[in-house]
């Protein structure tokens, strides 16, 4: 993949979620909502702070996160849907 985020930037491939309810029920297509989960593909080096001091980034490649329905930009790359977001966008990491 050709892309570095820059600053406080994070790129993210969303996770599927489950096709089926608890109780059984196969949820179709069209009524599905887009996943609030998802996985780092790559973090950039972090924000500059007043002091210009760099700030590093609390979440890293690999790291599982929730972040918000509507956060971030969606992008293509080597035809796989990405998202781009600020860090400040990511609501927690999944342990």
């Amino acid at each position: 993949m050709g892309l570095r985020p820059l600053h406080d930037r994070v790129l993210i491939r969303r996770v599927e979620s489950e096709e089926k309810t608890r109780g059984g029920i196969i949820i179709p297509d069209t009524a599905k909502e887009k996943p609030m989960e998802g996985e780092v593909v790559a973090a950039g080096p972090g924000a500059r702070g007043e002091d210009g001091k760099l700030v590093p980034m609390d979440v890293k490649k690999g790291d599982r996160v929730l972040f918000g329905k509507w956060s971030g930009t969606e992008v293509k790359i080597d035809n796989e849907e990405l998202i781009i977001m600020k860090e400040s966008d990511i609501m927690g990491v999944i342990a």
